[in-house]
C-alpha cells in the first residue's frame, strides 16, 4: 500500500500471527512508528507452535493483502479452483455435488510460515519486534505509549478486554471439536479425487456425515514440506467422532485416527487417504481442540482508560467449519489500516468502535450467517436444505453456494425458505421449484479408483 502520510503517530500490535503482522506491515508502510510484542521469538513462533487451522482463504481475503501490498502466495501455494461436496445421513448417501469457484481461486498456507515472511519484512523495514509476555498490566503503559493499539493474540490472551457481544453471539459453547493434520504424498493432478471431481486435485473436498461431523481435504502450503494436503474435522458433541479426536496426541495419532475415520465412515476418499504420509520433519503438523463463535466488542479499554482495538480472532471467533477467521483477520486489518491511514485526529473508543462496526456490517455478520449455514444451525437447517439440494440439481447454483466462503454476504438477505427460493431463481434464472424438482439423491457416491502404483508407473 502507498500512501502521502509522512506522520510519526505510534502503534503497537499485540500478537504476531498472521492478522497482527499483516495489520503491523500495514501500519508500517502507512507513516507509523509500529512496535510488535510477542509472548515467543520468531524462530519459536515458526518452528514450536502449530497453525491455528488451514487458513483458507478466497478473493476478498487476497485483494486485502494485495491492498496492502502484500504477497497472496497464489504463485507459490497449490490452488483450490472449487469445492466438492458430499452428504450422507441415516445410512443413506443423499446429496452429492462439485462446485467450482466463480473468477478465484481458494488457497491454504501455513500461518506459520506466511506470519514469518511478513515479521521478516516488517524488521527489514524498519519495523520493532519486542518478545514480551503482554499482561493486562503490561498492556496499560503500552497503550498510553502509542496513538493506536491492536490486540491480535486469539481467542485467548488479551480477549478478555473485550466484552461478549451478546446480541451477536448466538452459542454458549462449541459446536464441534476439532482436529487437523498436514500430510504429503498426494500431487494435485486429475487422478486425484477423480470420482469427486474432473478437476481432481485442483479441488477442494468436503464431506458430512449427518449424525458424526464434518471432514475437509484441501491442498495446502506447509512451512517446511512446501505444496501438501490438509485435512480438518469438527465433531459433533457426543458422536463417535468426537472420542476419536479427543484421543489425538500426536500427528502419528491423529493421521492414524483420520485413516481409520474415513475407512469407517467416508470409504469413498479412502484410497487417497491411505496414500497421505505424516510430515515427520514437522511434529506440530497437527492440532486438535474447540472453538466457541463468539462476537466481542471491538473496543477494549486498559487498567487505565486507555482504549484498544480487538484484531482478527480476538475480535471475532468463528467455527472453522466455513473458512472465514482467517479471512476475516485479513479483511478487518485491511480496513482498518486504510482507515487509520486517512484518519487526522485520535484513535478513541469511538473511533475504534466505528470501524469495527464498519466491518461487522461489511463482513463479519454474514460470516457468521454462513458458517451457521455449513454447521447445520437448526435456525437455518431448512434453509440449507433448499441451497444444497439446489447445488445438486444445478451446477450455477453450485458454484454459487460454494462461492459464498469467497463472498458471504450473498447470503445476506437470506433469513426464510422464501429467501432461499428468491436467491436459487436470481442464481439460475429458473423458478426454484423447477430446479429443485430436478433433484434426486445421490443414491451410491462413485468411489474412488486412485492407486499410488498407476500415478508412479
Amino acid at each position: 500500500m502507498t500512501t502521502s502520510n509522512t506522520s510519526t503517530r505510534k502503534a503497537a500490535v499485540i500478537g504476531a500471527g498472521q492478522a497482527g503482522i499483516t495489520a503491523a506491515l500495514g501500519l508500517l508502510d502507512a507513516g507509523f512508528v509500529v512496535t510488535v510484542y510477542s509472548e515467543r521469538d520468531q524462530r519459536a513462533l515458526r518452528d514450536s507452535v502449530p497453525a491455528t487451522g488451514t487458513a483458507l482463504i478466497f478473493g476478498e481475503a487476497q485483494a486485502a493483502e494485495e491492498a496492502l501490498g502484500l504477497p497472496t502466495y497464489l504463485d507459490r501455494a497449490p490452488l483450490h479452483s472449487g469445492l466438492t461436496v458430499r452428504v450422507a445421513g441415516g445410512g443413506e448417501e443423499l446429496i452429492d455435488f462439485d462446485g467450482a469457484f466463480d473468477g478465484f481461486h481458494g488457497l491454504a498456507v501455513d500461518t506459520r510460515l506466511k506470519a514469518d515472511e511478513r515479521l521478516t519484512t516488517f524488521l527489514e523495514r524498519g519495523g520493532r519486534f519486542v518478545v514480551d509476555t503482554v499482561t493486562p498490566e503490561r498492556l496499560d503503559p503500552i497503550a498510553a505509549d502509542n496513538d493506536l493499539t491492536l490486540v491480535a493474540t486469539g481467542r485467548g490472551g488479551l480477549s478478555g478486554l473485550f466484552e461478549i457481544d451478546e446480541t451477536r453471539t448466538v452459542y454458549d459453547a462449541p459446536q464441534r471439536s476439532l482436529l487437523t493434520v498436514t500430510v504429503t504424498g498426494l500431487g494435485y493432478d486429475e487422478s486425484v479425487f477423480a470420482h469427486r471431481s474432473p478437476a481432481g486435485g485442483g479441488r477442494s473436498g468436503f464431506s458430512i456425515v449427518a449424525e458424526q461431523g464434518e471432514g475437509w481435504w484441501g491442498p495446502y502450503l506447509h512451512k517446511d514440506a512446501g505444496p501438501s494436503w490438509a485435512f480438518l474435522g469438527w465433531a459433533r458433541p457426543g458422536s463417535d467422532w468426537e472420542k476419536r479426536f479427543a484421543a489425538a496426541d500426536s500427528a502419528e495419532s491423529a493421521h492414524r485416527i483420520v485413516t481409520d475415520l474415513y475407512r469407517d465412515y467416508l470409504d469413498w476418499d479412502l484410497p487417497e487417504v491411505l496414500a497421505t504420509e505424516v510430515i515427520a520433519e514437522d511434529p506440530h503438523s497437527w492440532l486438535k481442540g474447540a472453538v466457541r463463535p463468539v462476537f466481542r466488542r471491538g473496543a477494549g479499554h486498559t487498567a487505565g482508560g486507555h482504549p484498544v482495538a480487538a484484531l482478527g480472532d480476538t475480535a471475532v471467533a468463528y467455527d472453522p467449519i466455513a473458512g472465514q477467521g482467517a479471512q476475516s483477520g485479513l479483511i478487518q486489518a485491511q480496513r482498518l489500516v486504510t482507515a487509520a491511514a486517512a484518519h487526522e485526529g485520535p484513535f478513541d473508543t469511538a473511533w475504534i468502535t466505528a470501524q469495527y462496526e464498519a466491518f461487522l456490517e461489511f463482513r463479519a455478520e454474514d460470516a457468521a450467517k454462513v458458517t451457521r449455514l455449513f454447521l447445520s444451525d437448526p435456525e437455518f437447517a431448512e434453509i440449507g436444505n433448499q441451497f444444497f439440494a439446489a447445488a445438486a440439481a444445478d451446477p450455477r447454483f453450485a458454484s454459487a453456494l460454494v462461492s459464498t466462503l469467497h463472498r458471504p454476504q450473498a447470503a445476506h438477505s437470506v433469513n426464510s425458505v422464501a429467501d432461499a427460493h428468491e436467491l436459487i431463481a436470481a442464481v439460475t434464472g429458473e423458478d426454484a421449484a423447477t430446479v429443485l424438482g430436478r433433484f434426486r439423491p445421490a443414491g451410491r457416491f462413485s468411489r474412488s479408483q486412485y492407486s499410488t502404483a498407476a500415478t508412479t508407473a
